[in-house]
């Protein structure tokens, strides 16, 4: 089993694997993502994510990973910008070349070292919404106004008369 601490690379060493010695290479770590690898998200920050799974080979050689990735990414609400706790669960699961090969150019071409860390990565990102938003400020919206305007709510949206017309033909 390997334990990765924070900051080590996630590569493992396939070739036990492939000559058959090993049956599996078991896969348990807490991974906690640095303000540089996140540079460039929404994310304001990625602790602590859980990583468990497997690496195996099957009857034919190919390399398959199995692996769910479970944590807690922090957000920034799209109304007050209040950072905002968004839970996350993805499970990962194929053979090695249809994982690698959507992301080859980021993709090591050693065949006995598998880097996990752009797989996982990328279906972190995949995880991210579109828009996150913290408990009680939609409440805080419906008092905004100034002068000459104010937040109109879904409820209170008016449909175009003309439009309304096209509605009747679907």
């Amino acid at each position: 089993m390997y334990n990765v601490r924070v900051g080590d690379i996630m590569e493992f060493n396939l070739l036990r694997l492939k000559n058959g010695l090993d049956k599996y290479i078991d896969i348990d770590l807490t991974y906690s993502f640095t303000k540089e690898e996140i540079e460039g998200t929404d994310l304001l920050s990625l602790n602590n994510v859980k990583i468990k799974g497997e690496i195996t080979k099957n009857a034919i050689d190919d390399i398959m990973i199995h692996l769910n990735v479970s944590g807690q990414m922090e957000l920034p609400c799209a109304i007050t910008l209040v950072p905002v706790i968004y839970p996350f669960e993805v499970e990962i699961d194929g053979s090695r070349e249809e994982l690698i090969d959507e992301q080859a150019e980021n993709a090591k071409k050693d065949e006995n070292i598998l880097d996990i860390f752009p797989i996982i990565w990328e279906n972190i990102l995949m995880e991210i919404p579109m828009k996150v938003v913290s408990p009680g400020s939609e409440d805080k919206l419906t008092n905004l106004q100034g002068d000459g305007w104010r937040v109109i709510t879904e409820e209170e949206k008016e449909i175009n008369p003309e439009l309304a017309k096209l509605k009747d033909l679907l």
